[in-house]
């Protein structure tokens, strides 16, 4: 299945970032993309996960195009379908752990799995507040939040920056294990190429152009 479909995107800040770059992105797939800092990639993964419209060119999500959207139906398919990864984490600093993981269960309607913090490790450390957590903490936190939404499409900037190698392909391996036992898709931006070439599918930006190297 098609989850995400961009044709023709082309974005300009002061200068011309990047044009006529086109990619699909199915279920089960993880995708990476990496290049040079200000290449556009990360504006690139905005314009994808509908934070950020693209100058020109359409993005589709799950067969239905963006702009033809309603903005009611453009945040239920944010709320419920897309997963959003930053290595800046955005916690609720007044909650604890648990309580943030409650948030985007109640909003998405689902329930929090206790195994999913097994795995990121995370399980003793739930009931504290999250200004008491470290740094590597707070962003598997940050990565159970998003998976509790059981979302379709997972859009991950730098996800791993603040976490050390092991750690890092735990959670890259927990990532990939989950597109594929929830039909679901990955779109990571990374500057560590050994990292971006355990996806299925590697491009790079550079020159403007969206390069497919893998």
């Amino acid at each position: 299945m098609n989850l995400l479909s961009a044709k023709n995107l082309s974005h300009t800040f002061d200068y011309e970032l990047f044009k006529n770059i086109s990619l699909e992105l199915h279920a089960k797939e993880s995708i990476a993309i990496i290049g040079v800092s200000g290449s556009g990639k990360s504006t690139l993964l905005h314009i994808l996960s509908t934070l950020l419209a693209p100058d020109s060119g359409s993005v589709s999500l799950f067969g239905e195009d963006i702009a033809a959207m309603t903005n009611k139906r453009l945040s239920q398919i944010k709320r419920d379908a897309l997963g959003l990864v930053f290595q800046s984490h955005y916690l609720f600093k007044g909650f604890s752990a648990y309580e943030n993981l409650e948030v985007a269960a109640i909003l998405s309607h689902q329930k929090i799995d206790n195994t999913l913090l097994e795995k990121l490790n995370i399980e003793k450390n739930i009931n504290q507040k999250v200004t008491e957590l470290s740094g590597g903490q707070q962003q598997r936190v940050s990565i159970a939040r998003v998976l509790t939404k059981k979302p379709r499409i997972i859009f991950a900037d730098e996800p791993t920056g603040n976490l050390d190698k092991q750690t890092a392909n735990e959670v890259m391996s927990l990532f990939f294990e989950y597109c594929l036992t929830h039909d679901a898709g990955m779109i990571l931006v990374t500057h560590d190429e050994e990292l971006a070439h355990k996806c299925d599918k590697v491009y790079r930006l550079e020159n403007k152009e969206l390069v497919r190297i893998q």
